[in-house]
């Protein structure tokens, strides 16, 4: 079970004289200057709700994982984060809310598409092969079983909705909608990633199942935007529990989903407050999946 945490949960923000320009499931961004602030809450959401209770450190793990993995990864596309550890005199105040849990970044035109990239076979992909031995279009081998490894990681896009689930569509859709050009290039750089990540992931005793990008343009060059690789975009799997052929434990908020489900929640607003003990399991998956990955303890 996870130790209290020495930092403070932050569940909403309010930074006076700073624009508020959205509030998302998890992340508050406001407007600094020319950039924008990324603030990753303690927020957690399952089933498109935002569940009322914070997740401790979930926020500082989030962003401090994507600040690991866009580093690492740069040569294969440039990032959007200008800095994360100095901020503008305004937020002072604010410094023990935006510390460890806040990025500046560019502005860019988000590309309106999740740019997903699976390795096994899971979640809407393994719903979508029961029915149709594809996914997204893509023929897969028949007799597959749940969480199978795939013979190679396949790109999955999907629109991105304002509100409810996002929907899964072809690369043939894709192409159709942003150019064939430009979703070659995604699909490119997504898989780089995703194979680049997983070999490291997998040296530490961690599968990353699938995984969600973000890109935007700025001055058309493409940037990887928003987070990178952490527990809520991706699946990530201990290895030496792996088991195809049903579902997999998982270092993400899986283990809250499986406990709405036991107490048959109907997946609508209002949720439930969450027990003690799942609190500090969950926060606790959070921090071990950092520790395994980044070879450090959360600071």
């Amino acid at each position: 079970m996870a130790s209290p945490s020495v930092y403070p949960v932050v569940r909403e923000t309010h930074f006076e004289g700073v624009k508020l320009v959205a509030r998302g499931k998890v992340r508050d961004v406001y407007e600094i200057g020319d950039y924008l602030l990324l603030v990753a809450t303690d927020r957690l959401s399952a089933f498109d709700v935002v569940l009322p209770t914070p997740i401790p450190d979930k926020g500082r793990v989030l962003t401090q994982l994507s600040l690991f993995w866009f580093e690492k990864l740069k040569d294969v596309v440039p990032h959007h984060v200008v800095g994360s550890t100095e901020f503008p005199k305004e937020l002072d105040r604010y410094r023990s809310q935006v510390q460890g849990r806040s990025m500046l970044v560019r502005r860019t035109e988000p590309i309106r598409f999740e740019c997903v990239v699976r390795g096994y076979l899971a979640g809407s992909g393994w719903q979508e092969y029961q029915k149709s031995s594809k996914v997204c279009g893509i023929s897969l081998p028949p007799g597959l079983v749940e969480s199978a490894r795939l013979p190679e990681p396949i790109f999955t896009p999907a629109t991105k909705a304002e509100t409810g689930h996002d929907e899964n569509i072809s690369f043939r859709e894709m192409s159709r909608r942003l150019g064939r050009e430009r979703s070659d290039e995604l699909r490119e750089v997504s898989l780089e990633l995703y194979r680049r990540a997983a070999e490291y992931a997998e040296q530490r005793g961690i599968l990353i199942a699938d995984t969600k990008f973000e890109f935007g343009l700025l001055d058309d060059e493409l940037l990887w935007i928003d987070e990178a690789l952490t527990p809520d975009s991706s699946r990530f799997w201990p290895a030496d529990q792996y088991a195809p052929g049903g579902s997999q434990p998982s270092f993400d908020k899986q283990f809250v989903r499986d406990y709405l489900e036991r107490i048959h929640w109907p997946k609508k607003p209002p949720a439930p407050e969450l027990p003690p003990d799942v609190v500090a399991a969950t926060q606790e998956k959070y921090r071990e999946v950092y520790r395994r990955l980044t070879g450090s303890e959360l600071r």
